[in-house]
């Protein structure tokens, strides 16, 4: 069956996205979660007050405490959880040169 097509009329949730200081920043890992895939990085971030979580295999997360952060995240009973490869710093266009 060729792909694009809409199945049922459901409208899906549009992400999140969630922007602010970055102002903690801790990681759990590496965890093994089965044979031949490689370790996953756990992040609890808090961003202007509220925890975020993040999963990647990378050792470090491209951001720093004290940057502005922007990400795509989504609402989960486990708690808020940033998309993969979302993160990263948020550009200001006045010192942007």
């Amino acid at each position: 069956m060729a792909g694009g097509f809409k199945r049922g009329n459901r409208q899906r949730t549009p992400k999140l996205q969630g922007r602010g200081e970055l102002q903690a920043l801790e990681r759990e890992g590496p965890f093994k979660e089965w044979l031949g895939m490689p370790d996953l990085y756990r992040y609890f971030l808090t961003v202007d007050g509220e925890k975020y979580s993040y999963q990647t295999e990378d050792p470090e997360v491209p951001v720093a405490i004290g940057d502005n952060v922007v990400f795509r995240y989504k609402e989960t009973k486990a708690g808020n959880w940033i998309d993969r490869n979302s993160l990263g710093k948020a550009i200001d266009p006045s010192e942007y040169q």
